[in-house]
């Protein structure tokens, strides 16, 4: 990146650190830096525009739906307030709104919409996140928030669900691994994406044996 887009990283680094000060636990500062830092890693690997990459990773959850009340549209509209002053090109600004409106998992059941290779290395940064022992903890952190129970053996997952049914699951949050998290590691784009998954997905796999066999199997 040159003088100009290091200085326009850092503006929103502190933008983005000023607007997630009070954000739930998985979804704040820490969790913009490990996605930067997974961003780092596949783009060590995998060509793209660092600059539209890196503003991206920044602004992905700078407004996340479901904090404030459903509204998708907000995080768009907010980055690209942000970013409109700056002195950028319109098709910058336009990638990175474009990867925030879209890089949800609830977009998933959406028409294909074409993803430039900056938009895969940041959606792929972002599922990383949900995936491992990081992942693990922030999917207990978020039932807990949401005060879910933790586990039921007689309700099963629900994995064809639409968007609006997603959005408004109560289930418990084991159902969740069922649900999203195990099947992430085969909707990664990049290549060095699906390898840093598969991991990942494994070590999630080890704690849910360990889970059940404290717990109890379920009847699903």
């Amino acid at each position: 990146m040159n003088a100009f887009q290091v200085k326009v990283v850092a503006q929103t680094t502190d933008y983005v650190k000023e607007q997630l000060a009070e954000a739930e636990a998985g979804h704040d500062w820490h969790h913009i830096q490990r996605v930067l830092n997974n961003a780092e890693a596949i783009l060590a690997e995998e060509s793209a525009n660092q600059f539209v990459v890196t503003l991206a990773c920044l602004l992905h959850d700078i407004a996340d739906a479901k904090f404030h009340d459903g509204d998708e549209e907000l995080g768009p509209k907010q980055t690209h307030s942000f970013l409109k002053q700056f002195d950028l090109e319109k098709e910058v600004i336009d990638e990175v709104v474009f990867i925030v409106k879209h890089i949800s998992f609830k977009s998933e059941n959406l028409p294909i919409i074409e993803k430039s290779k900056a938009f895969q290395i940041v959606q792929d940064a972002d599922r990383l996140d949900a995936l491992g022992a990081i992942g693990i903890a922030r999917t207990f952190n978020y039932g807990g928030y949401k005060n879910r129970p933790l586990y039921d053996a007689e309700i099963p997952p629900k994995t064809m669900q639409t968007k609006a049914e997603y959005k408004k699951s109560t289930a418990p949050t084991i159902n969740h691994f069922y649900e999203k998290l195990l099947l992430l590691k085969d909707k990664m784009n990049t290549q060095t994406g699906k390898k840093l998954a598969q991991q990942r997905h494994e070590f999630m796999l080890q704690f849910l044996d360990e889970f059940f066999a404290e717990c109890g199997k379920p009847n699903w």
